[in-house]
């Protein structure tokens, strides 16, 4: 019966044993493409003899390899992080078992020779059953993990037949809960392999570098009769087991992935191989590589896309590294397996430190108090040492790969154990990682998940961890949840790894969002979540998690990232441009820096600057450039300072900006004079103030000259990020119970003082006796109209506010954006790091940031003025004193607070434009810390003082 072993805990039978992945000159054909499928609901439904060449599969359905059946038509994705879809009763899994049978009929290429030869599955998920020509290959489990069987004798010239049959789930399943969409199928290549006889069987390249001497250390290990010849370093045929030393090596680092070309080969195959010499040690306390320690700027990657699923396409993969290196990403922990073997091959060729994953999780234990985990139940004991084997002996031969990890949230036990030892033995070069050995008694560096900045800290000083791992580096393996619109609280994390030597960076979760694209009942675009697919059992939102949307545009989460950890940082200091390098191992030589002088964001002067090459981490002081005086009107002026690439790389283009700093040359202009001398007109209905019409009994703003308006008015609310939603206590819940998304306001009075309008309010939800009051003082000129907001809070506020600030619409048409601010892109209180001082344009439409569950975004701070403006001509501006932030939408703050999804967002024929004094932090509480107390936004007295100018021919 398929039970026999599809309930097997034992990783399969017959394939051969592991090896490194490569690639050589004897023939190889790929069996990617389309095949013949069919899905059976059960195991038991499925047909009998599909390994049989006269078995008719013409009713059969295309599918296409790589791919998940899934995503091709055939029943659903399904999303969970922790819970198992199906029963916890291992190694059992459920009777309705949806079952892939995969048929393809090939032939060999006309110069194939009958040779040995093997055919390899680079990942089948959960469990494949194979045939060749009627012949049972075996079974393999292990969906990320590469299966080979021999199959020369086999081999026909034509129409070979080859079937596989895949299970959704087996026991297999109970190792791979690794937060991420359930996706079945054969989803990575499919290849045949010839082995000539006499070939490279296996082989591991140890190249290790003497940081003092400069000196490297060459040996290869394989077969007897194997051989391995670098010609640039003038190694010829040095055979296996003989190590070489070779002076003025030129080290592999992720800043400076130095490959030497070479070839590992015999007298019937060679094998290309690219070399990076380096030597990974714990020592003092600290990761180091090649005598340095490194700081892990990294992130989280799960493999995905949006179309394909797991099956990602080269260019994507080409496309995610590219990006990261653009944004300063300068490691990448392969969570929660090990990626496909190409991805590894870029990450040595662009240069990025890689803590390679084992495929292990068993998250789903824990909410059963981890009672009968698989790391501890010697039945999975096989399974558990299997998957690490294959694994280290697949990428035992990427420079990149600077730390093995066992695998994520799979308890412990003695498998994991085992794991480790095992892993010691084979290969002492590389240190070990495992989060959920938490005193380190297997592995050779401490890691937490989502440790607050004050637990870092105390770990950075001693004070904190089991006695064992006070004496190893410790790294965040997770940290700054990047759901949604945040995480806030980069910034302080840096600065604990700068400040503490064993604190050595960490792995934002995650990369990338894994939202499928969808297109809803109108044909509309979006992208789809946990819960979209009718699944019983899912986790929501939890899988839109990333520093990129799923369409890999970049969230203002990665170019935050992108600045909180530029390598170089840019500071003035008593009057001197301060450069220090945060380099690990480059130095800064490949860097021209540049200056710009801008008067109210606009660019007055210009040049280049000279910068001597710093070492890692060294600092340089540097007289100021020659400015011109300051310009005699006091215009707010500021001196940025970028540092770009002098020439083109394989990730970017000569002038792509690295980093930069900016300062302040001239002070910010006094406050605008008083907008004064316009009487106050009164008709039946209206008032009349400048510019300014107001409603007579409300005291209420309706237009600005032509332009029609509604308020402004107290504004508390924004709709909640996943950071509000997340935590045990989460802001979103305290906010509502509060009452904060249903504010009352009362109209206490309308005072005519002089030529001054004085709106007086209370601002408080219903069933509370808490509250704000809200005065609005009215001035004018003829041209402008100035407001001065004053709020004080009165009784005992139970919570934060979302945000403090003024709510009003403006016509549809005022759809272009201008200020002068903070930007271009979104920030907030603990999450503005990358926006800069300048004068930035925008239209209304693009100021919006896509999140995929829509939430609070678009906001832009620290604005000395605002203008927005239409194709006719009509504008409005808005100046404010102290500076203030805004927002400007074409809905809601409570419709972007009901939408589910991006299509819930239908434009109205307004424009809600927010003006704030503050909003509270972001935080990552979605599965981390919460907003520092430093960014929490309080109840308390304040004034915001806003001048309106209003422009141009029609309003609406």
């Amino acid at each position: 019966m398929p039970s026999s072993y599809v309930e097997d805990p034992a990783p399969g039978h017959g394939s051969s044993a592991p090896r490194a992945a490569f690639r050589s000159d004897a023939p190889a054909l790929s069996l990617n493409g389309e095949w013949r499928f069919l899905l059976s609901p059960t195991a038991e439904a499925a047909p009998e003899g599909i390994e049989q060449d006269d078995f008719d599969d013409r009713h059969w359905n295309g599918i296409p390899v790589p791919g998940h059946w899934q995503l091709n038509g055939h029943g659903s994705p399904a999303y969970t992080n922790v819970r198992y879809p199906f029963p916890v009763d291992p190694p059992h899994v459920p009777s309705d078992n949806p079952t892939g049978d995969h048929r393809l009929v090939f032939d060999l290429p006309d110069d194939w020779t009958d040779q040995p030869a093997v055919l390899r599955f680079d990942g089948i998920d959960s469990c494949g059953r194979v045939w060749l020509n009627g012949a049972e290959l075996g079974v393999t489990k292990g969906s990320r993990l590469p299966a080979e069987f021999d199959v020369g004798p086999l081999l026909r010239r034509r129409g070979n037949l080859l079937a596989v049959r895949v299970h959704q789930w087996s026991a297999g399943s109970y190792l791979e809960d690794q937060d991420m969409w359930w996706l079945s199928g054969i989803f990575r290549d499919v290849t045949l392999l010839a082995r000539p006889a006499g070939g490279v069987r296996d082989y591991a390249i140890h190249a290790g570098y003497d940081h003092l001497t400069a000196r490297g250390t060459l040996r290869l290990d394989a077969d007897s009769g194997v051989r391995l010849s670098v010609p640039e370093l003038a190694i010829t045929a040095l055979p296996a087991g003989q190590p070489a030393e070779v002076a003025d090596i030129q080290p592999w680092s992720a800043e400076e992935p130095r490959l030497y070309e070479g070839e590992v080969h015999t007298d019937t195959e060679r094998v290309p191989v690219r070399i990076g010499f380096r030597t990974v040690t714990v020592e003092d306390g600290q990761l180091k590589v090649n005598g340095r320690r490194i700081v892990f700027r990294g992130v989280n990657r799960h493999e995905f896309h949006p179309d394909s699923g797991r099956a990602v396409p080269r260019e994507s993969a080409v496309a995610d590294i590219e990006l990261m290196k653009r944004h300063n990403v300068n490691a990448v922990r392969t969570s929660h397996y090990p990626p496909d073997p190409a991805f590894l091959d870029l990450c040595d060729e662009y240069g990025l430190w890689v803590i390679d994953e084992n495929d292990l999780e068993t998250h789903g234990f824990s909410e059963l108090g981890w009672q009968g985990n698989p790391s501890d139940d010697p039945r999975w004991a096989d399974a558990c040492l299997d998957r690490m084997r294959r694994m280290v002996e697949r990428d035992k031969n990427h420079p990149s790969v600077v730390l093995w990890s066992l695998g994520n949230e799979a308890g412990t036990g003695r498998n994991l154990a085992a794991a480790a030892e095992w892993t010691h033995r084979r290969d002492p070069t590389r240190p070990l990682h495992y989060e959920g050995d938490s005193d380190c008694s297997y592995t050779d560096v401490y890691s937490r998940m989502y440790a607050d900045h004050d637990e870092v800290d105390r770990i950075g000083q001693g004070l904190a961890g089991p006695e064992r791992t006070r004496e190893l580096p410790f790294i965040l393996c997770e940290f700054g949840h990047a759901m949604g619109n945040g995480p806030g609280g980069l910034l302080e994390y840096r600065d604990l790894f700068e400040r503490h030597p064993r604190c050595q960076g960490g792995f934002v979760w995650e990369w990338l969002d894994h939202g499928l694209a969808r297109h809803d009942e109108k044909g509309r675009a979006h992208f789809a979540y946990g819960g979209d697919f009718g699944e019983p059992l899912h986790d929501g939102t939890f899988v839109i998690d990333g520093v990129v949307h799923p369409d890999r545009t970049p969230s203002p989460a990665l170019t935050e990232f992108a600045k909180v950890f530029e390598p170089v940082r840019i500071t003035v200091v008593d009057g001197a441009l301060r450069v220090t390098s945060h380099y690990d191992t480059a130095s800064t030589a490949h860097l021209d820096f540049s200056w710009t002088l801008e008067e109210e964001g606009i660019e007055i002067a210009y040049g280049a600057l000279t910068v001597p090459p710093l070492a890692a981490g060294a600092t340089i002081d540097l007289p100021l450039p020659e400015l011109p005086e300051p310009p005699a009107t006091g215009a707010e002026s500021w001196l940025t300072v970028r540092a770009a690439l002098a020439a083109d790389t394989s990730w970017a283009p000569a002038g792509h900006v690295v980093a930069w700093g900016q300062s302040p040359v001239a002070p910010k202009p006094h406050p605008a004079a008083p907008a004064t001398g316009s009487a106050l007109e009164m008709t039946d209905t209206e008032l009349r103030l400048g510019p300014g019409v107001f409603d007579r009994t409300t005291g209420q703003l309706t237009a600005l000259g032509a332009l029609m308006v509604e308020g402004p008015r107290l504004d508390l609310w924004r709709a909640p990020t996943d950071n509000d939603r997340g935590s045990a206590d989460p802001d979103e819940a305290r906010w509502r119970t509060a009452g904060l998304h249903r504010v009352q306001h009362r109209l206490v009075g309308v005072e005519l003082l002089g030529d001054a309008l004085v709106v007086r309010t209370r601002v408080a939800p219903a069933g509370h006796g808490f509250g704000l009051r809200a005065d609005y003082h009215w001035s004018a000129g003829p041209q402008r109209l100035r407001l001065r907001l004053d709020v004080e809070p009165e009784g005992t506020w139970p919570c934060t506010l979302p945000r403090l600030g003024l709510r009003m619409t403006v016509p549809g048409t005022l759809g272009g954006a201008e200020w002068f601010g903070r930007g271009p892109g979104e920030a907030y209180a603990d999450s503005r790091q990358a926006a800069r001082i300048g004068r930035f344009t925008s239209t209304v439409d693009a100021l919006q940031t896509p999140y995929v569950h829509p939430q609070e975004n678009g906001n832009r701070i620290d604005l000395r003025w605002l203008r927005l403006t239409s194709a006719d001509g009509a504008g409005l501006r808005v100046d404010g004193e102290p500076a203030f932030a805004f927002t400007a939408r074409r809905w809601t703050s409570e419709q972007l607070d009901a939408a589910t999804h991006t299509t819930g967002l239908e434009p109205g024929g307004t424009i809600v434009l927010n003006l704030d004094l503050a909003q509270n932090g972001l935080g990552s509480a979605s599965c981390g810390p919460g907003v520092l107390p430093r960014y929490r936004l309080h109840p308390d007295r304040a004034s915001l003082t806003l001048t309106f100018t209003p422009s141009g021919r029609a309003g609406d």
